[in-house]
């Protein structure tokens, strides 16, 4: 076997061009899988993070359409102070607190970005609930409360324009100068890290918002069950605005409905990515097996010399299949390497750009070796046909080429 593997090296450095170019496909195929799902966990942990906002005994209220993207777009119908009065007489609702989301222009020292802008209430029950939610932790300055003509920032706020903003520092919201309270530390909610937060009053007033309301966050009575009280929502909200069932241009969410939503987009995405990796290893070992085709004919008198010396047909078999197994195999390792690499790489681009540890990466060594595995099966099955073919020659029209 030492011997049938040390020829198969030799055969393929000989063609070195040849080789590289048919174990592209499976590189490519095996880079997939293993950056995907080295991600996979990490990038579900980070996504579903966005979501610790929601705990278990709070439920979002939303106009419909808005998704994933910026609350306030395009709805039928927004909502308003007056669907707060109808949620909070709501059995098992304790309170509905209104939030605003907006973007808005930012200066500082005369370096200008645009951020997020959301509304603190002034009411200092619904505050703590949002700092609760927010699960906000300050690193310089202190939590904004009631202080007019004050903003808190997140972390990547503050380190975004040419000097870094510190507390007390002012900056030029909309044309309006506001005092910098506090910097929150780097969250794993990359949108709190981009976020200005100030007073309700305050931000209506600056963006003309109105009794607009982008989202209304629902804190639940102490053992309240949430479907059931989100079911309720929907019922009320329904009658009040004279709706019939599947046509709201509202939604209320639980915290297990948007971590489902998530999930099901990214196990969507992983089959797709799947797919288009399999389609790689597909064409590798078609690569695979037309470059084997290509050595047995190529290789007509060599195999002939070696079965007049006495090399059996198995013998034959087992060099071509162990040259083509080889291929898989390289293709394999260098892919599986090469996939980690890209996972680390957007890993490290990802917390740069959003700020903290938001999306890591975990070595499965189990993945790792199942994946070479399964290029050096596919590389050996390709290489069979081929392998067989050539282990069935005869000598004498083996020698004639």
């Amino acid at each position: 076997m030492l011997e049938f593997l040390r020829l198969s090296v030799k055969n393929l450095r000989k063609r070195k061009l040849r080789s590289w170019l048919t174990m592209i496909g499976i590189i490519i195929g095996i880079a997939a899988v293993v950056s995907l799902i080295s991600l996979g966990d990490g990038l579900r942990t980070a996504i579903t993070g966005q979501f610790g906002s929601l705990s278990t005994d709070k439920l979002t209220v939303q106009n419909s359409g808005t998704g994933f993207g910026p609350p306030g777009s395009t709805s039928v119908r927004k909502l308003t102070s007056h669907d707060i009065d109808v949620i909070e007489k709501v059995q098992g609702v304790d309170v509905a607190i209104g939030r605003l989301i907006r973007i808005a222009k930012v200066e500082y020292k005369k370096d200008v970005g645009y951020f997020y802008i959301t509304n603190l209430p002034e009411d200092e029950k619904e505050q703590e609930i949002v700092y609760e939610a927010g699960l906000f932790k300050m690193d310089i300055g202190k939590l904004l409360k009631n202080e007019k003509g004050k903003v808190l920032i997140g972390s990547q706020v503050a380190k975004s324009f040419e000097k870094d903003i510190n507390a007390g520092d002012n900056i030029i919201i909309q044309g309006e100068s506001f005092e910098v309270i506090g910097v929150l530390k780097t969250s794993s909610t990359f949108t709190i890290n981009s976020a200005i937060i100030m007073l309700n009053d305050g931000m209506r007033n600056l963006l003309d918002i109105g009794d607009e309301i982008d989202l209304i966050i629902v804190q639940l009575q102490k053992n309240a069950n949430a479907e059931e009280v989100a079911e309720r929502i929907e019922n009320k909200l329904r009658k009040d605005r004279d709706e019939k069932p599947g046509e709201e241009d509202f939604s209320v969410q639980t915290p297990l409905q948007a971590i489902s939503s998530v999930n099901t987009i990214l196990d969507i995405i992983n089959l797709i990515v799947s797919g288009i990796a399999a389609i790689s290893l597909v064409i590798g070992g078609i690569g695979i097996a037309n470059t084997m085709y290509t050595s047995v004919l190529e290789r007509k008198k060599e195999i002939g010399t070696m079965k007049a010396v006495g090399a059996k047909n198995s013998d034959i078999l087992l060099i071509f299949v162990v040259e083509s197994g080889l291929l898989g195999l390289l293709g394999g390792i260098i892919g599986a390497l090469l996939g980690l690499g890209m996972a680390f790489l957007a890993s490290s681009i990802a917390n740069v750009v959003f700020g903290g540890n938001i999306i890591s990466v975990s070595v499965n060594y189990a993945l790792l070796s199942g994946a070479v595995g399964f290029s050096f099966a596919i590389g050996i099955l390709s290489g069979f046909f081929p392998a067989r073919q050539a282990s069935g020659m005869k000598p004498v029209e083996a020698l004639r080429g």
